[in-house]
């Protein structure tokens, strides 16, 4: 076993899911081997526009070959395991690359800086984790005018790790993965409700706007931030409860079964469809709201 960096582009060729599967050819077969039953980092190259560098981890649970495509393998994801980064990693900081084992004896980037999969030791794993999930900096306040803000007086509740604490237990841990979830969930809404535009501050500066998994952690949702959408306490009720859904399109859908119609429309966005978050990778995707539709949603 041994840690890794696998190569991910959102615009990527292959048939690659981070939180499911990661498609590769044969000559990467040795060095995913050695990763079965350990961790891997995803990183997004410098030369995509708008690269989120290193940006979520995974565990490899088994290879396999590829039954649809000859000479192709997948590397299977462990159920749960994959998390997005709160905040990414680029590939250097003023201290240069965070990854050392990129550089040659020469201090300089290599071709192994080039390789779809690579071994990461040990040291660097850690570091690019702890930038990745380490993140106590309070969510930015972006206030605009386009819709309302409401204050709400709450004590705010600082975010933080517990340094001592096992690198793996940090990974698995329930209570971490919320966290870092809501954060990365929050930040792609920019702390608005998906769903009613509302963005609700507390007195502190906290938003209270909750993050919601659309396929929920016991059903085998993943905690990626496209499977994540930012609610209100109320819309998140309703969510949860298949009261609203949302179309492949993010057209915003009303149950028959809710008592209120009126009520409902109330509070959601006038245009009747839910806010896009502007990165295209933090987008719901259609195979998560149609399992919300299928197994949530009351017609």
């Amino acid at each position: 076993m041994g840690f890794g960096v696998f190569i991910h582009r959102s615009d990527s060729i292959y048939d690659d899911s981070p939180a499911e599967r990661y498609q590769f050819p044969r000559q990467y077969l040795r060095r995913v081997e050695t990763c079965i039953g350990d961790w891997i980092i995803y990183y997004e190259p410098r030369k995509v526009p708008g690269t989120r560098g290193y940006f979520a981890i995974a565990k490899v649970e088994q290879v396999v070959a590829d039954p649809k495509a000859p000479n192709m393998f997948l590397a299977l994801i462990e159920p749960g395991s994959y998390l997005d980064f709160a905040n990414s990693v680029p590939f250097s900081d003023a201290d240069g690359p965070v990854e050392h084992g990129v550089l040659n004896e020469d201090g300089r980037i290599s071709g192994r800086a080039q390789a779809a999969v690579r071994p990461v030791s040990a040291a660097d794993f850690g570091r690019i984790v702890a930038l990745g999930l380490n993140d106590d900096r309070p969510l930015p306040l972006r206030l605009d005018a386009m819709a309302p803000t409401v204050g709400v007086q709450e004590e705010p509740v600082p975010f933080g790790y517990d340094q001592d604490r096992d690198l793996v237990r940090r990974l698995t841990s329930r209570t971490v993965r919320d966290r870092i979830f809501r954060r990365s969930v929050l930040r792609a809404y920019e702390e608005r409700c998906a769903i009613s535009g509302l963005k609700l501050i507390n007195g502190g500066g906290r938003a209270e706007v909750t993050a919601a998994h659309i396929r929920p952690v016991h059903a085998n949702g993943p905690d990626s931030v496209n499977n994540g959408i930012a609610l209100s306490g109320t819309v998140h009720w309703m969510f949860d409860r298949g009261l609203i859904s949302l179309s492949d399109d993010l057209d915003i859908l009303i149950s028959r079964q809710a008592n209120d119609q009126e009520g409902v429309r109330t509070l959601i966005n006038p245009t009747g469809r839910a806010r896009r978050p502007e990165q295209r990778f933090a987008t719901p995707h259609p195979l998560f709201l149609r399992w919300h539709r299928s197994h949530c949603f009351k017609q």
